[in-house]
């Protein structure tokens, strides 16, 4: 891995090459990676049946199985490839423990053109409180992470999507221009929009720090 979190050349030639110790060393490496992505977007209605690690113990094996299949994915970053086949197995999980009470993915931000989870507001608020609250305020987190859930609500789901990746997933400019299908440009320009709507969000909540998201 390089110092930024993207796979070094060599490992990402290897997997390309259907190599699947690379594959393994690979999903090992950005394993932390690809916890935080299954946990902002694991339903919330099965926190505490399903834990986030059960999900990457099954999306190891996909891995592995999958393997040769990168190197028919010519434009697809190594990692993104892991984060797409981890989300793959991520959905298949709602739907074996949820069924028929499935989000509707009509409602859901498309990435990879696919219907892969979205993180929730519900996720989103929480996470937020978490970095800007601090313990001493436990008591009365419960009421502003309703307001906040409320707030992010009116925002559009393009824009609570890429805050997701970009601020929650840590993922680069060019890694979210990729999941969301756009351009860097317009990556770049709807990330500064959404940070800039979320400011406002934040800045009408008693006690939170709206510049703490910088």
């Amino acid at each position: 891995m390089t110092d930024s979190g993207t796979p070094s050349g060599s490992l990402s030639g290897r997997l390309r090459g259907g190599d699947v110790h690379a594959a393994e060393e690979l999903f090992t490496q950005c394993r932390d990676r690809l916890k935080r992505m299954v946990r902002l977007r694991l339903d919330r209605r099965l926190q505490g049946r399903l834990d986030p690690s059960d999900v990457l113990q099954e999306a190891f094996l996909d891995v592995q199985r999958k393997t040769p299949e990168f190197a028919h994915k010519h434009d697809l970053p190594a990692y993104l490839w892991l984060r797409l086949i981890t989300a793959e197995r991520l959905v298949q999980m709602h739907r074996h423990h949820l069924g028929a009470q499935m989000r509707d993915a009509g409602q859901e931000v498309s990435l990879f053109r696919g219907g892969l989870p979205a993180a929730s507001t519900h996720s989103l608020a929480n996470l937020l409180l978490g970095r800007l609250t601090s313990p001493t305020q436990a008591a009365i987190r419960a009421e502003r992470q309703l307001r906040l859930q409320e707030a992010l609500n009116t925002m559009e789901p393009l824009d609570r999507e890429i805050l997701a990746l970009r601020h929650f997933e840590e993922l680069s400019n060019n890694e979210a221009a990729e999941v969301l299908g756009l351009s860097k440009t317009a990556a770049s320009n709807r990330y500064i929009r959404a940070l800039k709507r979320l400011k406002e969000i934040l800045s009408t909540l008693p006690g939170v720090n709206p510049n703490s998201t910088e």
